[in-house]
């Protein structure tokens, strides 16, 4: 709870995946994907309570060994590669009894996020009063360097042709969304059912805990990241 506010967290994590197959719980670090993110949420000092939002009865059985609570499974029609993830969270809001006044998406292909992160997302949407917070990071390329392609192969700048021009120092910062924590309003939330709108402030979190598993190469680098990290505390 913050500021008399109640937040829910809903890690979503469906069963198809096609980039990896079965990535919610693959072992990962020592212990399935979707542990990393129920172990941050768990840590989280403001979230009232932690759910998971699959349609998989093994993702739901594994985030409940790690001591998340899985009240419900997702229906299938909710969880194809054309379903909105936004629509899965009203599901989930709908499937529990009691209200609450924030919702956050968790998504479990972000194992580094930390519960400070969590927390920050959630303090910052409060602080700066917007009615949604999404968790971005600093982009490592700037999109005025970016190209298209034309119809013909020619190269057509994506922006602005003059930033071509510009130091990198005279550039404006960048962002990406790490997909690592949305937050927002429940009751704006379910009227725009969308986390983007002009109104919705950012987190920057570093970017070496903005990792999205998404394919084997990203699961090869958090295991490195992992590994690195064990043997530094060594």
């Amino acid at each position: 709870m913050i500021e008399g506010k109640t937040a829910l967290g809903v890690i979503a994590a469906r069963g198809g995946s096609k980039g990896l197959p079965r990535k919610n719980v693959l072992p990962a670090g020592g212990k399935p994907l979707i542990a990393w993110s129920v172990a941050a949420g768990l840590g989280s000092a403001l979230l009232d309570r932690l759910v998971v939002s699959t349609d998989d009865p093994e993702i739901a059985a594994a985030a409940q060994a790690a001591g998340c609570d899985a009240p419900f499974l997702r229906p299938p029609a909710l969880a194809t590669d054309e379903a909105r993830i936004e629509d899965a969270l009203l599901h989930a809001l709908d499937s529990l009894d009691e209200p609450y006044d924030y919702i956050v998406l968790l998504q479990a292909t972000s194992p580094l996020r930390r519960a400070e992160d969590i927390d920050g997302c959630l303090r910052r949407c409060i602080e700066t009063a917007a009615p949604a917070c999404v968790a971005v990071a600093e982009a490592a390329k700037s999109p005025y360097w970016m190209f298209e392609l034309t119809g013909e192969d020619r190269l057509s700048p994506l922006l602005d042709g003059a930033g071509m021009r510009r130091h990198r120092q005279e550039l404006p910062v960048a962002y990406l969304p790490t997909g690592a924590v949305y937050v927002a309003e429940t009751g704006w939330f379910r009227e725009k059912r969308t986390f983007y709108d002009p109104a919705t402030a950012g987190y920057v979190m570093p970017a070496d805990r903005a990792l999205d598993i998404d394919s084997h190469h990203d699961l090869l680098v958090f295991e490195a990241m992992i590994a690195a990290a064990h043997g530094s505390n060594r």
